[in-house]
């Protein structure tokens, strides 16, 4: 049952009370900076994101929950130092909702949520402090299969994009023939270049036709830990190691796990 709206602003409350008292009278809580924070909220929305992913509920709960503590606890810190408090970060949010929803809080007309995104581009380039060029707002530090899709979308937005999605795949199998000719010179700096020119259309593909290529490779990196646990336990339970099988009988423990999991 969803609680009321008063409940929630209830319970917010007493959350920033209870960090009040945190910081005043834990050792710890009082010596944290943004600095020694940071890491931890890294491992944190991690945390969240193994979460989301295996779509756990009391784990998606337990993991907003921390990074919501971070966010407040930035806000403290802030607070503390006068530069801005909780209500600001609030404010702040909400005026950039309302100004980059111009179709639900103006007058402006949308014709589906890809016209929304289009939208959504152009917005922020004319807010004040904003975004001085469409891809300034792609963070620098994000890994590079996120930060791959992420450039494509904001391009694909303004208009930089393929007319029709099914032209992505002759990309893909140029790129793909240009890896193969440069393994065949065994040139390392060329192979490189083109493996990632080769990963980038992918990921184009991947965004073409609705895939997240982050959510995609994650899954199928927890799908090839079950299938290696497997052989590992039937292995150990053989008394062999795996050093020491062939392929061939690694292989049968391979579709073992695989029959496993289409019968679950």
């Amino acid at each position: 049952m969803s609680n009321s709206r008063q409940d929630k602003l209830e319970a917010f409350g007493k959350l920033l009370d209870v960090l009040d008292e945190l910081r005043v009278k834990c050792p710890w809580d009082a010596k944290q900076t943004n600095e020694s924070l940071r890491p931890n909220t890294i491992e944190e929305v991690m945390e969240l994101s193994d979460a989301l992913v295996g779509d756990d509920v009391q784990n998606i709960k337990k993991e907003l929950g921390d990074v919501l503590l971070h966010i407040i606890f930035y806000s403290k810190i802030a607070d503390e130092q006068g530069r801005f408090d909780i209500a600001d970060v609030c404010d702040s949010l909400r005026e950039k909702l309302v100004f980059r929803h111009p179709h639900v809080f103006g007058n402006k007309h949308v014709e589906g949520s890809e016209q929304v995104m289009q939208n959504w581009e152009q917005i922020k380039l004319k807010e004040k402090g904003g975004n001085k060029t469409v891809l300034a707002g792609v963070p620098s530090s994000l890994p590079a299969l996120i930060k791959a899709y992420r450039i494509q979308e904001k391009a694909a937005n303004v208009g930089f994009d393929w007319e029709k999605k099914e032209d992505v795949w002759d990309k893909v199998k140029e790129e793909l023939a240009e890896v193969e000719t440069e393994m065949k010179r065994n040139d390392h700096k060329e192979e490189e270049k083109e493996f990632g020119d080769l990963i980038f259309s992918i990921v184009n593909a991947a965004r073409l036709y609705d895939v997240h290529p982050e959510t995609a490779l994650e899954k199928t990196n927890r799908k090839f830990i079950a299938r290696f646990n497997y052989l590992e336990r039937e292995a150990t339970k053989n008394e062999r190691k795996l050093k020491d099988m062939t392929l061939a009988e690694m292989d049968k423990f391979w579709n073992e796990a695989k029959k496993l999991e289409s019968e679950a």
